[in-house]
């Protein structure tokens, strides 16, 4: 790790364009989108100077907001611009004070990706807090509750979420704040992003940071950075030797299958190889599914699955493949990343399974 993100330095651009191609590969077929990220780098920094803070370097009990998208990338009608996660966050900022409740001193995103990695940083920006390196995972997953520290197994928790997004030049746009149940809001927020195009940005979830630390994925920010580095430096081959034993496979894309649902991408993809080798990845936002010609498993969610396009060598989303696309596989064990306590939960994995009609649970 780069224990010098850690002792609440501010940010330089260069960290930003780490991080969003650290989390590009750390997303595993989600997260948002390279340019989305790159964009959210340059207007956090047109705004100020964003830092990134150890989550020991504020008191457990100060509350955090959780930042990020929900909602299908791919999504033809999807548009979120930067604008609209500063309104999130100063929607959720009004919510709590209406209420008399503590206000945020921190932002933690809800997972790695090219955009979510970054997520916090125009809105630290713009309001002075720091981002707080203790997501809620350290990879991409594709439920609102997979990126709730596990507030899903306390009934009583009362869940307050804010989004906004949407194409306003054709009458898309939806901002709105929710408070209920957890499994209740998220699902609002969702019908929101159907609503707005397919995408919304959102704030949720104010937690004390000793939540974060428990449940979430302290460092995986710093991670992401590293990541990045070493793919800047060295392309997919710099990432590979991150790691203790990464399967690196090459082959050309095919029968891929992709449809949109409920605010999900979902499908699966073929990858020929040589001498009649062929692999099987399924999706559900995120790559979930690596096997083999014979059906024998490789790698199962929240192992990291990555796709790089051979001919540039950037991680591609599931939402970016296409058919007849030279591509490389990176699959990584869990072990090697950091993950949220929430993504090992069988309850949550129980969705993924329903939508893939795969077993992901061991």
């Amino acid at each position: 790790m780069t224990a010098a993100y850690l002792a609440g330095q501010p940010l330089s651009p260069d960290d930003g364009q780490a991080a969003v191609y650290g989390g590009a590969i750390l997303g595993g077929g989600g997260g948002g989108s390279i340019e989305a990220g790159l964009e959210m780098v340059r207007a956090a920094f047109a705004a100020g100077r964003p830092r990134l803070v150890s989550p020991a370097d504020i008191a457990p009990d100060d509350q955090v907001v959780t930042v990020g998208l929900v909602g299908s990338p791919a999504s033809l009608g999807a548009r979120v611009v930067p604008a609209d996660y500063v309104r999130a966050a100063r929607l959720l900022e009004a919510d709590l004070a209406r209420d008399g409740l503590p206000a945020a001193k921190g932002f933690i995103a809800n997972e790695n990706g090219a955009v979510a990695s970054v997520n916090g940083w125009l809105q630290a920006a713009a309001t002075g807090l720091p981002v707080v390196d203790a997501p809620c995972d350290g990879r991409a997953h594709p439920t609102a509750l997979m990126g709730a520290l596990g507030l899903h197994l306390e009934p009583s928790y009362r869940s307050r979420q804010a989004a906004a997004g949407g194409d306003r030049s054709t009458g898309l746009y939806v901002e709105l704040t929710v408070q209920g149940s957890l499994d209740r809001a998220s699902a609002a927020v969702r019908q929101a992003a159907v609503q707005a195009g397919g995408l919304v940005a959102v704030a949720r979830n104010p937690v004390p940071v000793s939540r974060a630390i428990t449940h979430g994925s302290p460092g995986a920010i710093s991670q992401a950075i590293e990541v990045g580095r070493a793919f800047l430096g060295q392309g997919p081959s710099g990432v590979a030797a991150l790691f203790a034993a990464p399967v690196v496979l090459t082959g050309r894309v095919r029968g891929l299958e992709l449809r949109t649902e409920g605010g999900f991408d979902i499908g699966s993809l073929s990858i020929d190889g040589e001498a009649g080798a062929t692999w099987r990845i399924d999706f559900w936002n995120e790559y979930a599914l690596l096997e083999d010609t014979a059906g024998r498993r490789l790698f199962t969610f929240p192992d990291l699955i990555v796709v790089f396009d051979l001919s540039t060598g950037r991680p591609m989303t599931s939402g970016d493949i296409r058919s007849g696309q030279d591509a490389l596989i990176m699959g990584v064990h869990r072990e090697e990343i950091r993950v949220g306590a929430a993504v090992l939960d069988p309850l949550l994995l129980r969705a993924m399974e329903q939508a893939l009609g795969k077993a992901i649970r061991g």
